[in-house]
């Protein structure tokens, strides 16, 4: 066996034993869900077929020919009894593009496809593309909404300006799939999500309006758009349905995750809120609830968040972020949910619907004051004196 065949096994191995290490639940959390041990998906788990030459003639030393950065903002489904993923992966160049991850219990053993998705150019051809939101539609389509990324050519000397618009995309499998025209809207848009199911006989958005590229500037929150013609996706009329708020998580910002679960008592939101800090911008989860009857109604918010990084998750490309795209709700009322963590590495957390509803009904709301605040934990105080012994 020559010196490259030995190196060659011994990498194969070694990648062999990150696919197959089993997770493990945290100890102590806080009771609303668990996170593991390790990160589900990282750029080491990429295919080594994507990242090595293994010919021994035209690669002798065995050196990576394209590397990857990370992997992240993953779509969730489970589809024909599969947990799969639909992972942001971003490469050395700092493209990104998509990759089907799967698992047989959505926790670990995790697996890429054969071959990164292979995503059909708009009219408009974008430089990049990412988080993609996947929504199984009662219309019977697998739809991908994802962000759009171009160069803003009214800023021609400027190489940092950019536009972000929301593309449209829809399969069956996963493998196979249909462009659809970018939604058009009045502003910029990104963190769009389709509800699951028709609202009036019309496809129903999410929305997050947006003056610029990054900056939010008068868009108000998350928003609410009815479409008629998901083939020529227009937002005419929009209307904040979960708003920012002074000093609070999403004082800068804030954004649907994944799509919406639908749950006796109501449907179950993840979103993102984003505020500014001496450090920079904080992005953590949070939760809400909407009504069965009318989507736009909120039903229930806690205040505060529900996800942060911890220890070694503040750490990575971009510091102190959480974010999620993708969660799945299992028959059972299992709920994994799949976070992301300083734009570098993916995350399980694993809840229930019961937990989850418990959470966003019986946690106390923000009440938007110092003096509010003191005076909710003191309740609490109280409350407790008639359990302690």
């Amino acid at each position: 066996m020559t010196d490259f065949e030995q190196k060659l096994n011994r990498l194969r191995a070694h990648h062999e034993e990150l696919l197959e290490r089993t997770n493990e639940p945290l100890p102590w959390g806080n009771g609303i869900y668990e996170k593991y041990k390790y990160p589900i998906l990282t750029a080491e788990h990429m295919p080594l077929e994507w990242r090595y030459d293994f010919s021994p003639e035209d690669n002798p030393h065995l050196m990576q020919r394209i590397m990857i950065n990370a992997v992240f903002n993953a779509g969730a489904i489970k589809l024909g009894g599969r947990y799969l993923l639909v992972c942001r992966v971003e490469g050395a160049d700092r493209k990104s593009f998509f990759a089907v991850a799967e698992s047989p219990n959505g926790i670990d053993r995790w697996r890429l496809w054969p071959e990164p998705i292979t995503m059909p150019e708009a009219a408009e051809p974008a430089t990049n593309i990412y988080d993609m939101r996947l929504t199984q539609h009662e219309d019977g389509w697998i739809y991908g909404v994802f962000c759009a990324e171009r160069h803003d050519d009214s800023c021609p000397g400027d190489l940092s300006a950019a536009t972000a618009t929301a593309a449209l995309a829809r399969t069956r499998d996963l493998i196979m799939w249909e462009r659809l025209p970018d939604l058009k809207s009045r502003s910029q848009q990104r963190n769009v999500v389709l509800h699951p199911e028709f609202v009036d006989g019309r496809y129903a958005f999410y929305t997050r309006p947006q003056d610029g590229f990054i900056d939010t500037g008068s868009g108000g929150g998350i928003g609410w758009a009815l479409v008629d013609d998901i083939t020529r996706a227009e937002v005419t009329d929009e209307v904040i349905i979960n708003a920012r708020h002074y000093h609070t998580i999403q004082e800068v910002k804030n954004g649907e995750g994944p799509a919406p679960l639908k749950t006796p008592q109501g449907w179950l939101h993840l979103a993102h809120g984003v505020r500014g800090t001496a450090d920079g911008l904080r992005y953590v989860l949070y939760m809400y609830m909407t009504a069965l009857d009318d989507p736009t109604r909120v039903i229930a918010q806690p205040g505060g968040y529900f996800l942060v990084p911890e220890g070694q998750e503040y750490l990575g490309d971009v510091m102190n972020v959480a974010f999620s795209n993708g969660w799945i709700m299992d028959d059972d009322g299992r709920v994994l949910i799949y976070y992301a963590t300083a734009d570098t590495r993916l995350h399980v957390a694993v809840s229930s619907v019961e937990r989850l509803v418990d959470y966003c009904m019986n946690t106390p709301e923000d009440g938007y004051t110092t003096a509010a605040s003191v005076e909710t934990i003191k309740q609490l105080i109280q409350k407790n004196k008639q359990w302690q012994s």
